[in-house]
């Protein structure tokens, strides 16, 4: 498998595992008990991903984004779980939680940058002769081709419902 990896601020080369790894570190010895929890859970949840196929594998950046925009799912929906049941406390600790693991995730494209796209791929579809709900798993995969990790799918698939009228 290839390694995906960027070049760090020391010069050498860094993946984003490693990177949550030295932040732990780091922030270990500032004692931030939320940031040690939140990349603790984190480097848990990227090794269980690791070995969770029939043989181990190092995930690449992409693959490891996908796991913390998982994870960043997960937070903002509890949030929003406690806040909507009065639980005013848990909904604040999950969204800290949160924040943490979105300063690690690339910045997320706008909704009107991803329905300018979902725009030219149905337009493309349409063009080729696929239209309405036949279209949507082809607009869909080349939106998520175009946009990589800058939208959640969620999201793309709702402004694809919704511009093909269906």
């Amino acid at each position: 498998m290839v390694r995906v990896a960027s070049v760090g601020q020391n010069g050498g080369v860094s993946s984003l595992k490693e990177r949550i790894e030295n932040d732990l570190a780091t922030a270990m010895k500032a004692r931030e008990e939320t940031k040690v929890s939140t990349l603790r859970m984190l480097k848990s949840a990227i090794q269980n991903a690791e070995v969770a196929g029939d043989e181990a594998i190092v995930l690449t950046d992409d693959q490891t984004t996908a796991v913390l925009r998982a994870e960043a799912k997960k937070r903002a929906e509890s949030a929003q779980i406690y806040a909507d049941a009065g639980r005013a406390e848990a909904a604040t600790k999950e969204r800290a939680e949160l924040a943490i693991i979105e300063a690690y995730l690339p910045a997320a494209m706008s909704d009107d940058d991803v329905r300018a796209i979902v725009e030219e791929e149905v337009a493309k579809a349409a063009a080729s002769g696929a239209t309405g709900g036949k279209a949507m798993g082809q607009v869909v995969k080349a939106v998520r081709e175009r946009v990589g990790a800058g939208a959640d799918g969620g999201k793309i698939a709702g402004f694809v419902k919704a511009a093909l009228g269906n």
